[in-house]
């Protein structure tokens, strides 16, 4: 007989939960975060694709029962043009900056001086932030934030028809804002420079957000939340600059989302194999472990052990340049030799020029079907 979706729905969300805290499931969970390849999938222009939020929550949902049996989804639509919110830079557009058909692109430059860190200090964060969007970026803010107000709906929406939201909520670790705003290049200079200044100023935007954040968590109550230091990982900073400029707003921030009752996604970009013993300070089985083939899974398994989640980590490339055979023997060997506590998903999201094939062959290799 065949399931509800309301019984699907329960089934992999308890499957999630689970695989969270290591006990015995009937197979690996599979979560699928992608965009801009559900557009590429039913041949329609990038540039159509971000014209609007809801055109492409459309889009994805449509792309997504041709997957196969997928347990949930990492984005509701597409990001684009949200990315100025969490990078605090421009970005190029299809369609607008950019060829038709060309992906999106952060378009980093030194938006953000040296001044400024006494604004925010002066001023605090929000104040700077709402003008600095506004008037330096030339954001339209109250049209992203109109369109946000539909994001619980892509939420239902998706979860009528029996599918996780993977984490309805996300944040950037605060070393991302001066990262992106001063660029990546001057933000280290400023570290070497003005290091207390920058400590100061990180101090001030950390406290802001996480007052804001915590309230989002309050309200929406998430099974996991999502947080991502970008450019934080341990290949960038000498490591008494990472401990003081990044491990110490991710380790707060995934303390206070765990302190909420909700369970800590760790978006991690780039090699962070130096620094995985620092991992097992956190909360044991609160946190996911989330990589993107830089890092050695299988080293982070030996290290952490049963201490924490692992999801991941098919390489984009593989995804893109592999065939679906390829795909699915990796996917298959990554299950069996991760065991208890693992999840299967795609090294950050799916590149836009996956194969589809390739995303179905994942989905299967999970799903034995």
């Amino acid at each position: 007989m065949m399931k509800t979706a309301q019984e699907l729905l329960q089934e992999r969300t308890e499957r999630l939960k689970k695989t969270i805290i290591f006990e015995k499931t009937d197979r690996a969970p599979v979560m699928v975060t992608g965009d801009a390849v559900f557009a590429k999938h039913i041949g329609m222009k990038l540039s159509e694709f971000c014209s609007s939020m809801k055109v492409s929550h459309e889009t994805i949902l449509t792309g997504f029962k041709d997957l196969g049996d997928v347990d949930g989804t990492g984005a509701t639509f597409a990001t684009a043009t949200m990315f100025p919110l969490i990078f605090y830079t421009r970005i190029k557009l299809p369609g607008r900056e950019l060829p038709d058909d060309t992906p999106w692109q952060l378009d980093e430059q030194e938006m953000m001086t040296v001044e400024d860190y006494d604004t925010i200090l002066n001023k605090g964060w929000k104040a700077f932030s709402d003008d600095y969007l506004k008037n330096r970026l030339g954001i339209d803010v109250d049209s992203l934030f109109a369109q946000l107000a539909d994001v619980p709906q892509f939420a239902k929406n998706f979860e009528d028809v029996g599918y996780v939201i993977y984490s309805p909520i996300a944040s950037s670790v605060v070393n991302e804002f001066l990262g992106g705003g001063r660029s990546f290049p001057k933000f280290m200079r400023d570290l070497f420079k003005m290091p207390d200044k920058v400590e100061a100023v990180l101090d001030v935007i950390h406290e802001e957000t996480m007052r804001d954040f915590r309230q989002q968590i309050r309200a929406m109550k998430p099974l996991v939340t999502f947080i991502s230091p970008a450019r934080g990982a341990s290949q960038f900073y000498s490591p008494k600059l990472w401990e003081r400029f990044v491990w110490k707003y991710l380790k707060a921030t995934a303390e206070m989302i765990i302190e909420e009752g909700s369970v800590a996604d760790l978006h991690l970009d780039g090699n962070w194999e130096r620094d995985l013993e620092y991992f097992k300070t956190l909360p044991k089985q609160k946190c996911i472990f989330e990589l993107d083939g830089a890092t050695n899974i299988y080293k982070s398994r030996e290290v952490l052990g049963d201490h924490m989640c692992i999801k991941g980590d098919v390489p984009a490339a593989l995804l893109a340049l592999g065939t679906a055979d390829e795909v699915y023997n990796y996917c298959a060997k990554l299950i069996k030799d991760m065991g208890p506590g693992f999840i299967l998903a795609s090294g950050c999201t799916i590149p836009p020029n996956a194969k589809f094939e390739n995303v179905k062959a994942m989905v299967a290799a999970a799903s034995g079907k």
